[in-house]
C-alpha cells in the first residue's frame, strides 16, 4: 500500500511539470501539437506564461485543453494544509453549462485515479476528503449585471495554487479579470487560461494580443491547411473550400479558419431572448391586419434540407411549412393553395442557384407573378453588402420593433446563428453554407422569413383607411409600428 502511494506522489511530481504525459498517462490520448503548447505553457514557471490565451479557429478542441489543464491542476498542485483552489467562468452561464464544464466532467471519468479522488457537481469539482478547501468551481453573473458586479466574479480564492478558467472570452468585458490579476499577486502559483474565437475588439480575447500583449502568452489555434500546427479537428477539405472562396481576407476565415481577428468585429444579428420574445408576443389582429399578406419561399438545395413557406403579415408571423424533395409542381401547388385559402398578395422565391425556377414556372403558369430574390443580388439600401444582408438586417430590427413569430425551437437556433461584420463599409451578413457548417443543417426556415422582407412594407389592396390609421398605431405604447403613411403624398 505504501509503494503504491510513494510511486502515486512520483508521478503526480512527474505530472505537475509534465502535462502532456499526464494526458497520456490518465487518458491514454496523445494531445494535438498545438495542445501540447498550451499544457507546457501552463507546467511553465515562467511570469510570461502565467497569463495564456488561446485564440482559436471554430471547433478546434479548445474546451478540451482547458479541461485537462483543470484536471491537472486539481491533481497535481497540493501541499500539506495547502490546497489549489480555482473558478471557471464562461462568456453565458448557459454556455459553461453546456460546453466547459461537461469537458471536464468527462474526461475526469476516464481516468479511475480521478474518479476515486474528486467529485464533479454541476457547480463544483472537489476533493472528496477536503471538499471546502480543495475545488474549482464554476461561476456566472446575471445578464443584469454591471461592469462592477463582473469584475466581481472570480474573487474569493485565497491559496497558494490559483488557477482562473475564463472559456469564450471573446465578448467577455476586460473587467472580469480585474479579480483574477488580483489572485494572482498573492499566491505561490497562479494562473489565468482564456480561450475564445477572434470576433470581437471589446472583449478580453482582444485585449491580450494587443493592448495587454506584453502580459499573455497566445497561442494561435487554426484550421489553416498550410500550418503543420493546425488543428486536425477542423476538416481539411472544407477549409480550403471556404479560403478558395471566400479569400483568407475573408472574416469569417480569417475568424473561424484562421484564428485570426478581423478588421472589424463579427456580431451576433439577434439574441435568443429576442427571438423568444417574439414567440411569445401575442398581437390584436387590427394591429397587422393594414399590411400586406407576404409568403417568403426558401428552395432547398441538398437532399437533405427541407424547402420553406413562411406567411407573414405585417407585425405578424405565422406558421411555416417544411417540405423535403418535392418536386417543383408540388411546390407550387402548395403556393397557389396558400395564396389562395390565405389571399397572400406577393410571393417571394429564392432564386439563388436556380433551385427554384421549376417552381416559379409553373407558378408563372398559373396565371400568378411571384418575384425571384436572389440573395447574392445587389441590395435597395447601400449600407448592406448584397439583398440577403439587407433582408436579414430588416427582419431583425423587425423582430426587435414588435415582431411576432410561430414557436419552433429550430426557429430559435436559425434566427440566432448568423453572425455579421463588416466589408468596404457594408454590412455584410454571414454566408450561408458557413451557417450551416457550424448548425449542421440549412437555415431555410430564417432564410424564407427573411424573403418576406424583400420589399418596403406595403399597405394591403384590401384595407380600408380606417384600418391603415389604426392597425398601424400601437395604442399601448402609442408608437409608430410601420413606415407607411397614408398622408403622405409624396408616397402615393
Amino acid at each position: 500500500m505504501s509503494q503504491n502511494l510513494s510511486q502515486s506522489a512520483k508521478n503526480i511530481q512527474i505530472w505537475r511539470s509534465d502535462p502532456v504525459k499526464f494526458v497520456r498517462d490518465l487518458f491514454n490520448v496523445e494531445p494535438d501539437e498545438w495542445q501540447k503548447d498550451v499544457l507546457e505553457a501552463f507546467a511553465s514557471r515562467d511570469k510570461d506564461k502565467s497569463r495564456i490565451s488561446m485564440c482559436a479557429a471554430a471547433g478546434p478542441g479548445k474546451s478540451t485543453a482547458l479541461a485537462w489543464c483543470a484536471l491537472n491542476f486539481l491533481l497535481c498542485y497540493a501541499d500539506i494544509g495547502n490546497h489549489p483552489k480555482g473558478a471557471a467562468v464562461s462568456v453565458t452561464q448557459d454556455n459553461l453549462k453546456d460546453n466547459l464544464w461537461p469537458e471536464i466532467a468527462k474526461w475526469m471519468n476516464r481516468s479511475e485515479m480521478l474518479r476515486e479522488m474528486f467529485v464533479w457537481t454541476k457547480t463544483r469539482v472537489f476533493a472528496k476528503e477536503h471538499p471546502e478547501t480543495w475545488f474549482i468551481s464554476a461561476r456566472s453573473w446575471s445578464k443584469s449585471a454591471d461592469e462592477e458586479e463582473q469584475g466581481r466574479t472570480l474573487s474569493g480564492l485565497h491559496s497558494d495554487y490559483v488557477l482562473y478558467l475564463i472559456d469564450e472570452s471573446g465578448d467577455i468585458p476586460i473587467p472580469v479579470l480585474r479579480s483574477a490579476e488580483q489572485g494572482l499577486t498573492s499566491c505561490r502559483w497562479g494562473k489565468i487560461l482564456q480561450a475564445g474565437n477572434p470576433t470581437s475588439h471589446e472583449g478580453m480575447l482582444y485585449a491580450s494580443t494587443t493592448k495587454l500583449r506584453d502580459k499573455w502568452f497566445v497561442i494561435n489555434i487554426n484550421g489553416d491547411p498550410d500550418d503543420p500546427k493546425r488543428s486536425p479537428r477542423i476538416d481539411i477539405e472544407w477549409a480550403r473550400e471556404q479560403i478558395n472562396n471566400y479569400g483568407r481576407d475573408n472574416p469569417w476565415v480569417m475568424s473561424y479558419i484562421l484564428g485570426k481577428f478581423p478588421p472589424s468585429s463579427i456580431n451576433t444579428l439577434l439574441g435568443p431572448e429576442e427571438v423568444e420574445a417574439a414567440m411569445r408576443r401575442h398581437l390584436r389582429e387590427d394591429q397587422y391586419s393594414f399590411a400586406q399578406k407576404r409568403l417568403g419561399i426558401d428552395a432547398a438545395r441538398f437532399g437533405n434540407d427541407f424547402w420553406c413557406i413562411f406567411p407573414r403579415q405585417g407585425l405578424a408571423a405565422f406558421k411555416f411549412i417544411e417540405l423535403r424533395n418535392p418536386r417543383s409542381e408540388e411546390v407550387a401547388a402548395r403556393v397557389s393553395f396558400a395564396k389562395a385559402k390565405w389571399g397572400s398578395e406577393i410571393e417571394f422565391f429564392d432564386g439563388t442557384g436556380g433551385f427554384a425556377s421549376g417552381a416559379i414556372d409553373a407558378m408563372m403558369q398559373a396565371g400568378h407573378s411571384p418575384m425571384e430574390i436572389h440573395f447574392n443580388g445587389k441590395a435597395m439600401d447601400s449600407r448592406y453588402f448584397n439583398k440577403r444582408s439587407e433582408m436579414w438586417f430588416e427582419m431583425a430590427e423587425w423582430v426587435k420593433k414588435g415582431g411576432a413569430l410561430p414557436y419552433d425551437a429550430g426557429l430559435i437556433k436559425e434566427l440566432t446563428a448568423p453572425t455579421y461584420t463588416f466589408v468596404k463599409g457594408k454590412f455584410m451578413l454571414e454566408e450561408k453554407d458557413q451557417i450551416k457548417k457550424r448548425l449542421g443543417f440549412s437555415p431555410n426556415k430564417g432564410d424564407s422569413l427573411a424573403l418576406t422582407f424583400s420589399l418596403p412594407e406595403m399597405p394591403s389592396e384590401n384595407a380600408s383607411i380606417e384600418s391603415l390609421v389604426s392597425g398601424g398605431v400601437d395604442n399601448q405604447k402609442g408608437k409608430l409600428l410601420h413606415e407607411f403613411d397614408p398622408f403622405d403624398d409624396e408616397r402615393g
